[in-house]
């Protein structure tokens, strides 16, 4: 039996390096579109309310070229009937032991053997649901930070390339103070 915990048993896709590209004006299209696919394979099980979220979802803002998409399902207890309806077209289940984020169930869309898309499923009044849309909106009203945050996700995934949670974790600190404080 395979033990999935290993990294050495990972897929080539779960331990991409970090990379930066320039904003792509076809993000928001693309998110779209795979939100309806999404909604199509996923209606009969209550799941209805979907937001692009992450730096995709930021025009202008350079960011990894995987849309990251949020939706929320009412139980985790449905992850075998959302799997029977991702799996066959290319999503592949992170589970809660690997991802160690226990406030979402993990989805990835693989595509060319790349990262393609995220889906990040949360339960309702999940805290995290509102932050999200929160750093998303206030990034889209100010150009400013926009900037800022570019700058910094460029200079982190230099320091960070060969690993993609010190990158997520190095940012942090900018997104608490975009949400807490307003900067």
């Amino acid at each position: 039996m395979t033990d999935h915990l290993q990294p050495k048993n990972w897929p080539a896709w779960a331990t991409e390096s970090v990379q930066i590209v320039e904003a792509n004006p076809m993000w928001g299209s693309l998110a779209q579109e795979e939100i309806r696919q999404l909604r199509d394979r996923l209606l009969q099980l209550n799941i209805h309310r979907f937001e692009h979220i992450g730096s995709t979802s930021i025009p202008g803002l350079p960011a990894k070229p995987v849309i990251d998409l949020m939706a929320e399902v009412q139980s985790w207890d449905d992850m075998d009937l959302i799997a029977d309806q991702l799996n066959p077209v290319g999503w592949n289940y992170v589970p809660p032991e690997l991802d160690g984020r226990e406030y979402r169930r993990f989805w990835v869309r693989v595509k060319d053997g790349k990262r393609a898309v995220h889906l990040h499923l949360m339960r309702p009044e999940e805290l995290r649901w509102d932050r999200q849309i929160q750093f998303r909106d206030v990034l889209r009203q100010r150009p400013d930070l926009v900037e800022v945050y570019a700058a910094l996700k460029v200079k982190l995934a230099d320091e960070n390339q060969n690993d993609r949670e010190a990158y997520t974790t190095a940012k942090t600190e900018f997104i608490l103070k975009v949400l807490d404080e307003g900067i």
